[in-house]
């Protein structure tokens, strides 16, 4: 009797026992799970409801010298999806696509993509983002995001260049100096349900962003806008393949104007050829022909192998290296002084001249001048052009060279070396960039290239007074002169090297002068590449010269000097 007793009882003990220890376990879980491991529980769902959003930080303003914005940066929107909280995405795609002109089936892909973040558009106007929100759909939303604009649109699109979709530069100034325009960008986090929506109670972190700063060119918006106007339009009248126009300051190398033809707008970049984005003159080398003669008369004056006033007398033609050589016109026998050499740039009598001065010192005039260096002007694709070591010209660039054929040269180391002349023989290499600004406007100046002199100041009198005469009747480029105004220069006419067939065919045509030619404030130079309807530097080229000349000096209010040129003697008895 007492054994069948026993038995339940220890049974029951044993069923308490297994309770206890059930209890004791589930009740050490729940220890764990709410004191233990209850932060890491916590943030693991936090994580879950986290979302991310970088605060892109607003890019720079690139503004002229004067201040006027080439590049701002405006109030913009981009529209985004929750790909988790869509409920019905081909539906939510056709009430988007109308107002994102973009295609349904596109944004309907995008909705079913994986994660719980995906950019529908960007780059919208906050009336864009206006429409899109009040249609109030599942797991769609809009957020603040800045857009670049160009409010000048083409001008000085070839300097500045342009942004991408997602606000960094990819061309021109805006890809050069990125990360001081670009600032830095900064990070929202924030909590949201399982609808898509913010949770309002929830924590929220904001790391601010930091603003890029300003950069202030060297440019002139209205000289800019007339030398793209006048490119543009001779371009289009000679048929030419592309030009270029450089206004310059020589006494300190800023650039007032920097236009190419064809351009393009830096808000449409796509819509235009990659060639055409670009900056031809900084980036395409050419052969210079009589601008580079210059720089053969500077070396001769400069070693004193020739004055202004030297003989020279120029045949018909003239046999070297088993090449003969003519001038551009047929004439007999021409009795020149060196300055009449120059004005009337013959190709002979500049032959003549540099055998005065030899090769090893011609070449170190062209090496003074800055040619086979890139000018250091900061803008991206500048070219060094080619300009071979002296013990490697063969017989016949022995001979050409002097006049501008068998070297090659951008259009701005031409523009800088005629700054140089004008500039009482010291070189002052251009620049375009003024300097950075910050949120409270202090300027912070760029660095300044030194200057080194290249010529006696007396020689620079010299040249300035011999180019000037090319501008006379008896010169080449009579249509350069504006009235009121000393005007000095230089045309140029050169064969041009085409590279599909590595032979010559077609002309650069260009024109180089600075005013006033006695108190030289003022640089412009013009290059016409391919013309097809005519090819004379100084009829086609000078007169472009005189047009943007004509406007640069009154936009920088300079008044004629009201001196008499000097009397230059060009030929001799």
């Amino acid at each position: 009797m007492s054994g069948r007793r026993g038995r339940p009882t220890r049974r029951l003990q044993g069923a308490l026992v297994l309770l206890a220890m059930v209890v004791t376990a589930f009740g050490g879980r729940l220890v764990q799970l709410q004191a233990i491991d209850a932060p890491a529980y916590a943030a693991a769902a936090s994580a879950q409801r986290a979302r991310t959003i970088v605060l892109p930080a607003e890019r720079g303003l690139i503004t002229d010298a004067s201040g006027h914005a080439l590049a701002m940066t405006v109030d913009g929107r981009a529209v985004y999806a929750d790909p988790k909280n869509i409920v019905d995405a081909d539906a939510e795609a056709k009430a988007l696509a109308p107002i994102l002109n973009l295609g349904v089936a596109s944004l309907a892909g995008k909705l079913q993509r994986k994660g719980r973040f995906v950019y529908l558009a960007r780059g919208l106007t906050p009336e864009v983002g206006d429409q899109v929100a009040a249609l109030k759909l599942p797991g769609i939303g809009t957020m603040q995001e800045p857009r670049r604009i160009y409010p000048n649109a083409a001008i000085a699109s070839n300097v500045i260049g342009f942004v991408g979709i997602d606000g960094r530069g990819l061309a021109g100034l805006e890809w050069v100096n990125d990360k001081t325009l670009a600032g830095r960008s900064g990070k929202q986090t924030e909590q949201i349900g399982r609808d898509g929506r913010i949770i309002p109670s929830a924590q929220r972190t904001v790391q601010a962003a930091v603003p890029g700063r300003d950069i202030v060119l060297t440019l002139d918006r209205d000289i800019q806008w007339e030398a793209q106007r006048a490119i543009a339009q001779q371009v289009k009248r000679t048929g030419a393949e592309s030009g270029s126009v450089i206004v310059m300051d020589p006494r300190t190398g800023h650039v007032l104007a920097l236009a190419v033809a064809p351009t393009f707008d830096s808000s449409q970049p796509g819509a235009a050829d990659a060639s055409d984005r670009g900056n031809r003159a900084v980036s395409d080398v050419y052969e210079p022909g009589s601008t580079n003669k210059v720089i053969t008369f500077a070396a001769g004056l400069q070693t004193k192998s020739i004055t202004p006033t030297t003989h020279v007398t120029v045949p018909p033609t003239l046999r070297l290296a088993s090449h003969t050589f003519h001038d551009a016109e047929k004439h007999g026998t021409e009795r020149l002084t060196a300055a009449g050499v120059l004005a009337k740039s013959s190709n002979i009598g500049t032959i003549l001249v540099s055998q005065r001065v030899g090769a090893q010192r011609l070449y170190n005039s062209l090496r003074a001048f800055g040619l086979g260096d890139k000018t250091g002007i900061g803008l991206p694709g500048e070219s060094s052009g080619i300009l071979p070591p002296v013990d490697e010209w063969n017989g016949t660039q022995r001979y050409t060279i002097p006049f501008g054929q068998g070297v090659s040269i951008t259009a701005l180391q031409m523009a800088s070396v005629y700054a140089t002349v004008a500039n009482d023989g010291v070189r002052v290499p251009p620049r375009i960039m003024l300097g950075t600004r910050d949120g409270a406007g202090d300027l912070q100046p760029a660095a300044s290239p030194a200057p080194r002199r290249v010529l006696s100041v007396a020689v620079a009198h010299q040249l300035r007074s011999m180019l000037e005469a090319a501008t006379t009747d008896e010169g080449t480029a009579p249509k350069a002169r504006i009235p009121g105004y000393r005007i000095a220069g230089k045309t140029g006419t050169s064969q041009r090297v085409d590279p599909r067939c590595g032979c010559y065919r077609g002309y650069t045509a260009s024109f180089v002068g600075f005013a006033p030619a006695d108190n030289p404030q003022l640089l412009v130079q013009v290059v016409l590449q391919a013309p097809r309807r005519g090819h004379f530097g100084g009829q086609i080229a000078a007169p472009v010269f005189h047009d943007v000349m004509s406007f640069a000096l009154q936009a920088k209010h300079v008044p004629p000097t009201g001196t008499r040129p000097p009397t230059v003697k060009l030929t001799f008895d």
